[in-house]
């Protein structure tokens, strides 16, 4: 402890004012003053004591405490060494048994002395009750700050659930120490810096290290400007596997809630839009974002906002959110730093820009790989030689990208690194060209994949099976996602623990081309341009693994455990998800990989939709995942396997329903039928079929009750399927569902909105002129 004192250090003091106290019983009657101070000083010890064991001390408290204690100890030393100088042992009573007691001395004691302890006893009861007072009041302070911190953390939530800093932190730590400083140094950097109002474009080529030297920026402003209150930093890193996060409201409430964090008080204009939201559970207004952004942004002198890989964000979102940040530009003194690979459409939006184009430095690319020349072989290790050859080889061959070591993990002979590193040169082509940056990472990739291929069948396999889940899913993986997915044997009841792999194997039989980001606990390919590989030539690889991930969803979705049925609140359901972690990404994705396997009426499938216990429990993560609120049990069983198969486009299974007879126009929880999930979802041959049947009602609408929904933004009350397909851009869909000739294009949303104002809202004019034609 620091100042060497700790509460425990009480029990010493108290023992001994405890003591004192007994042997006052039957004192003389000029003792009894002095007799009732050292009781009060044993209240009051007792007091500080019980008051300190449940709260954490500072080191201020600590060091006042600590001389407190110091003193009472010594006031009770002299009066213990008084108390024992006038005090005398005698018999207490005679024959068998007698025992000896203490009595006290007949003598006259001096008043001078008592006064002088009864002064001193006094002063520490007077210490540790202005200590005890003021440790009260701190904590209730302590309290107050709390519930606030409380407050503010859950609004910060409620307008963003997105954690830029853990994304942060993810990236920043795999920089190598020392490198990325060409970028901090320039003459570009430094007047961005600088200067308010600046636009700093930094394209690159795809692995020139445009992510990590956007994490080094962040890094750096984030240090220069700590102690700097009135400079705002935010950051968005686009991600094409985080699309759901990355359209325009959702980025800029990201961008909002990093600025409000930095606040010491969040604006009364924050706070009184989430306590008119609260009592209803609403999400945040998006439309109030950019206002509210305005005057975050204008309590700041300076803003600084990092957008990494442009190019990876959607077309639509991406030019909305360019569109956004240059109007907030226009109006405020805005620094914008961007990365991008070279796209025509982005470039052109920076022309009037600074510009410095990000490529590989070779003092990095070093740096680079003698920090990780440890994950090569002995025999490299242990030549200073070698390991230079290496780098040099490696140094000529990226030109201005960073190719990573995988080519040479594993390699266990001199003779077979000589052979990949004269794979890494960048050959000439029959053409006197050049190879291409792909081609010369496609060839990298190769080589690793050769190496896996080469493994043991047992590790091979399991690498494969690794790989194309991380490619493949629909979202990024956390690590106990991917053990569990690795984990299912297929047809199987439910999930043998034992047959979960160690993460350590995982990551190693894939040969460097697997990483686990610590902060995040996601799974992921080392690079983007690994993904983009796995991507083109997943087919060529793993032929069959959208099939065998879409049955390993539907094994999982099919265990017994599941037969109880959907859970009764979110708790339980909450618990569920975090007892058997994989079971929201199989039941939100099962069907998205069973269309594009063409499995659609696989055996698996229809089995899940003959359990109404397991299909509800399965269709409660898909409404939970679009809903603010957890379904009821019945609801749950609303929402049955045409509803299911419509809203993942699954037209052979659709087909073998209706072969069945069952109805095609049945209204689940919120009174949508299986044509509106398909007009919503875009699902054209569903629609087809559907609209075929002519117990199909085209003007079927959504019930009142219906949930806000949190991934889409907008209500479902009221609407129909040829709004839903106009909100959503699919002009094929409004084309069938106008032909039908059975649609009322009049009818309109609670608020008088109709199929025409949403195409327009959201800018589809073919759409509109469809609407319109139709008039």
């Amino acid at each position: 402890m620091s100042f060497g004192f700790s509460v425990g250090d009480f029990i010493g003091a108290i023992e001994l004012v405890n003591k004192i106290r007994k042997e006052f019983v039957n004192a003389p009657s000029q003792l009894k003053a002095i007799g009732d101070e050292v009781r009060g000083l044993s209240i009051v010890l007792g007091d500080a004591d019980v008051a300190c064991a449940q709260e954490t001390l500072n080191d201020k408290q600590k060091k006042k405490l600590d001389g407190i204690d110091k003193s009472c100890r010594d006031v009770l030393d002299d009066l213990q060494q008084i108390l024992d100088q006038n005090r005398e042992v005698v018999s207490g009573s005679r024959g068998i048994g007698k025992r000896v007691v203490r009595v006290w001395k007949r003598i006259k004691w001096d008043p001078e002395v008592i006064n002088e302890l009864r002064s001193r006893i006094t002063s520490n009861i007077a210490l540790l009750n202005a200590f005890n007072g003021e440790f009260t009041r701190d904590n209730m302070v302590k309290l107050v700050h709390h519930q606030d911190d409380q407050e503010r953390q859950a609004i910060l939530d409620w307008i963003s659930s997105v954690d830029f800093p853990s994304q942060q932190k993810d990236i920043i730590s795999r920089r190598q120490d020392g490198t990325g400083l060409w970028l901090l140094d320039s003459e570009e950097y430094k007047a961005w810096s600088s200067l308010k109002g600046q636009t700093l474009f930094c394209p690159g080529i795809p692995g020139a290290g445009k992510t990590i030297l956007s994490s080094i920026v962040v890094d750096d402003l984030n240090a220069r400007f700590r102690d700097d209150e009135s400079v705002g930093i935010a950051y968005v890193y686009f991600n094409f596997r985080r699309q759901e996060e990355q359209k325009l409201e959702i980025i800029l409430a990201g961008i909002l809630k990093q600025l409000l964090q930095s606040r010491p008080s969040l604006p009364e204009s924050i706070k009184a839009l989430y306590s008119r939201h609260k009592q209803d559970q609403t999400p945040w207004p998006t439309a109030e974002t950019p206002k509210e952004l305005r005057s975050v942004i204008a309590l700041y002198s300076r803003v600084f906002i990092v957008a990494d890989a442009l190019d990876e964000c959607q077309n639509e979102h991406r030019t909305n959110f360019l569109s956004g940040v240059f109007d907030l530009k226009a109006d405020t003194e805005l620094g914008l730093f961007a990365t991008s690979r070279f796209i025509p459409e982005i470039t052109s939006r920076f022309e009037n820009s600074h510009r410095l184009e990000i490529r590989a430095r070779e003092h990095d690319v070093q740096k680079y790989l003698r920090g990780h020349m440890s994950r090569l072989p002995a025999c490299v290790q242990r030549s200073h030689e070698i390991q230079e050859a290496i780098v040099a080889k490696i140094v000529t061959a990226v030109k201005g990208m960073h190719l990573h070591l995988e080519s040479l993990v594993g390699k266990r002979s001199l003779k077979a690194i000589n052979t990949a590193l004269k794979r890494l040169e960048t050959p000439e082509h029959t053409t006197g060209k050049h190879a291409t940056v792909s081609e010369a990472y496609d060839r990298a990739y190769d080589d690793a994949m050769e190496r896996i291929k080469g493994q043991v069948k047992d590790s091979s396999e399991l690498a494969e099976q690794v790989i194309s889940w991380i490619t493949l899913a629909c979202r990024p993986l956390t690590t106990l996602e991917l053990l569990h997915a690795l984990a299912i044997e297929i047809g199987e009841s439910e999930l043998d623990k034992t047959n979960i792999p160690e993460l350590e194997d995982i990551v190693s039989v894939c040969a460097g081309l697997v990483i686990v980001d610590e902060e995040s606990n996601i799974i992921r390919l080392v690079h983007y341009t690994t993904q983009e590989y796995f991507e083109r030539t997943h087919p060529r690889w793993f032929p069959k693994a959208q099939t065998g991930i879409a049955n390993s969803c539907l094994t999982y979705l099919a265990f017994d455990s599941f037969e109880t049925g959907p859970s009764r609140n979110r708790d339980e359901f909450d618990a569920r998800l975090v007892d058997n972690a994989l079971y929201g990404y199989a039941a939100l994705n099962w069907g998205h990989h069973a269309r594009l396997a063409s499995i659609e009426a696989d055996t698996l499938i229809l089995s899940l939709f003959e359990s109404q216990a397991k299909l509800s429990s399965s269709t409660q993560v898909i409404i939970v995942a679009a809903e603010i609120n957890c379904p009821s049990q019945d609801d749950a069983k609303k929402m049955i396997g045409m509803h299911v198969a419509a809203y993942f486009g699954l037209q052979n299974v659709i087909s073998s329903l209706l072969e069945k007879r069952q109805d095609p126009d049945p209204r689940c929880h919120n009174g949508r039928t299986p044509l509106s999930w398909a007009s919503e979802e875009g699902h054209l041959e569903v629609v087809k079929m559907l609209l075929a049947k002519p117990s199909v009602n085209v003007n079927s609408k959504s019930s009142a009750r219906a949930e806000f929904n949190k991934v889409r933004g907008y209500y479902h009350r009221g609407m129909t399927a040829l709004m839903l397909a106009a909100m959503r851009g699919h002009e094929r869909i409004v084309e069938l569902l106008l032909q039908t000739g059975k649609v009322d294009k009049t009818i309109t949303y609670k608020d008088g909105r109709t199929a025409l104002w949403y195409a327009t809202e959201n800018g589809y004019s073919n759409i509109v002129s469809l609407l319109q034609d139709e008039v």
